[in-house]
């Protein structure tokens, strides 16, 4: 079988659809070899002039993210909420040269690029210390594709939450380039058991909490000030098995030039008895947790994804008491 036809579905595809699978895994690897084969600064720089043209050239995407920046700094001027849109596809960009180096880089070579702040780090290696499982989260801010690498790359593998990309052969690439320092890839759609087992036997479970959920799959909590149908995930997971919830973030840092690890603030579970109040309102914090990150890195977050797309209904569940604080 052909590296081609590896990962493509056995149903039957009309040749249309199998024709445009295999050119979209073409191009990608192309451009990804291409910037690959560059310098770290040069595939960064070339990364960051591709988000420049997609600010213009995608103008659905642009709309979603001015539509969103509205509605979470609406004291902003529209002339600074540009700004931060285009930091937004800037930071994309920076984060696509990034990830061609990922396929052949060493962790060494990938250590040059990271640096983590002591509080975090001693924070992280307490967590770890604990003893029990961990649930590691982190935004779509900054790199989040370097974090997973980063950590297998240091010794410290763990398994992650992944949707699964549209296209089964750039999914399955990617997935071998994600796990290749020795983490494992779990696909969200029949994860759910493989997670509790995981974490009550002391393993580390990585999750993307920050972006729209189902509403069958979250609630609906304060986010910038509106209502975001967030999931329930991180909270069901860590209620049931008294998994530590470590929050870290990689921001890039201009003047350091590197991305700096930071950790988020601590998030104690809260227990009241009642099982919905306490996925509720751990969600909640959570919630509240990334958006005080985000308001530090607001031009290097994921604007571009519709984060209040799901629409409140009377049986969604929203939560109705007041947060504690963090």
């Amino acid at each position: 079988m052909s590296e081609f036809e590896q990962g493509v579905p056995s149903n039957p595809m009309n040749r249309t659809g199998l024709i445009r699978i295999r050119i979209e895994y073409v191009l990608v690897r192309l451009l990804v070899g291409i910037l690959g084969m560059l310098p770290w600064k040069c595939s960064m720089a070339g990364g960051r002039f591709l988000g420049f043209l997609s600010f213009y050239a995608l103008g659905h995407l642009r709309h979603v993210g001015e539509r969103n920046l509205e509605i979470a700094f609406p004291e902003k001027s529209p002339s600074e909420r540009q700004r931060i849109l285009r930091g937004c596809f800037d930071s994309l960009g920076r984060l696509l040269g990034v990830f061609c180096h990922f396929p052949r880089c060493s962790p060494e070579e990938l250590c040059k690029l990271v640096e983590y702040d002591k509080a975090g780090e001693a924070r992280f290696i307490a967590a770890k210390n604990r003893g029990k499982g961990m649930l590691l989260i982190t935004a779509h801010l900054g790199a989040w594709e370097l974090l997973p690498l980063y950590y297998s790359a240091i010794g410290y593998p763990f398994s992650f939450i992944v949707r699964p990309l549209e296209n089964p052969l750039i999914d399955r690439w990617v997935q071998g380039v994600r796990t290749r320092f020795g983490n494992k890839a779990l696909d969200k759609r029949a994860a759910g058991l493989s997670c509790l087992r995981l974490l009550k036997n002391g393993g580390t479970l990585g999750i993307l909490p920050d972006l729209n959920s189902l509403p069958q799959e979250g609630i609906f909590v304060p986010f910038f000030g509106k209502l975001g149908c967030t999931t329930l995930a991180v909270a069901a997971f860590a209620l049931p098995t008294d998994a530590t919830i470590f929050a870290v973030f990689a921001p890039w840092n201009p003047v350091r030039k590197k991305y700096v690890l930071v950790a988020g603030a601590d998030l104690e579970l809260i227990r009241t008895g009642d099982r919905d109040r306490d996925l509720a309102i751990n969600t909640a914090r959570m919630a509240s947790m990334f958006e005080k990150v985000i308001r530090e890195y607001p031009d290097q977050w994921l604007w571009i994804h519709d984060r209040w797309h799901a629409r409140r209904r009377p049986i969604d569940r929203v939560i109705k008491e007041d947060i504690p604080p963090l």
